[in-house]
């Protein structure tokens, strides 16, 4: 968003949404950045959210933040990092001319689709021959968040589900997106962060859309509390 603060500047705001034990959505907090955060960066802010008492997180899904998966190794050891798989579909596109687009994402599916994670590197190998010559920053693109990106390939297809949807955090972004163009620009960050905060304090005035969400999630609560070990269960306790 478009921040004034003495010289007009393009500045990102972190948002961090989180699925309680119960499943329950909460936004954990607001962060404004000026788009070169690195570890130390993340550091403070993932200790700021330990500190006010999330003890463990079973995974968390990001967008290639630079030094975001170091700074939640040291904070959160036991923590899977993993790349959101729509985001880095969609990075994949900005890439390629819009007539290639189908094409393209009928050869990356078999790639996040696979069972193991050697077939999706076979399946990742197959997309680089077919276009790697043409694109080859797509082909960049994914080698670089391969670490981040096969975790969930060990996962139950309701962890997979998740990792392949975005609906939680895209509600969210769309609402926030809505109301920043609408105001245009921002004298400065506080100004911005407390409209973000207003546009999220009314995404579900009545709680509706909170127990619909609820009671969604109780399926892949059961499969992430399996896959983590009792890690969920023993939380609850």
């Amino acid at each position: 968003m478009k921040i004034r603060d003495g010289a007009v500047a393009n500045r990102p705001i972190y948002v961090a949404l989180a699925v309680t034990v119960e499943g329950r959505r909460d936004i954990l907090g607001l962060w404004a950045g000026d788009g070169g955060e690195g570890a130390k960066h993340w550091m403070h802010i993932l200790t700021e959210i330990k500190n006010r008492g999330v003890n463990d997180v079973l995974m968390l899904v990001c967008d290639g933040l630079k030094g975001l998966p170091d700074a939640v190794e040291t904070v959160w050891p036991r923590t899977v990092v993993q790349t959101c798989v729509v985001h880095l579909l969609r990075n994949s596109f900005r890439y390629a001319a819009r007539q290639d687009w189908d094409k393209i994402a009928k050869v990356l599916k078999p790639v996040y689709t696979a069972a193991t994670e050697e077939a999706a590197l076979d399946r990742f190998a197959e997309f680089a021959d077919a276009w790697g010559k043409k694109y080859p920053a797509i082909v960049r693109l994914w080698e670089n968040a391969w670490e981040e990106f096969t975790p969930f390939l060990r996962f139950d297809t309701e962890i997979r589900r998740i990792v392949c949807t975005t609906n939680a955090i895209e509600s969210v972004n769309a609402r926030i997106r809505r109301v920043v163009k609408a105001r245009g620009h921002f004298p400065n960050e506080q100004a911005a962060l407390k409209c973000v905060y207003m546009a999220i304090m009314s995404l579900d005035p009545t709680g509706k859309g909170q127990a619909r969400w609820t009671m969604r999630w109780k399926t892949a609560l059961n499969a992430f509390d399996i896959t983590f070990d009792g890690r969920l269960s023993a939380a609850r306790q």
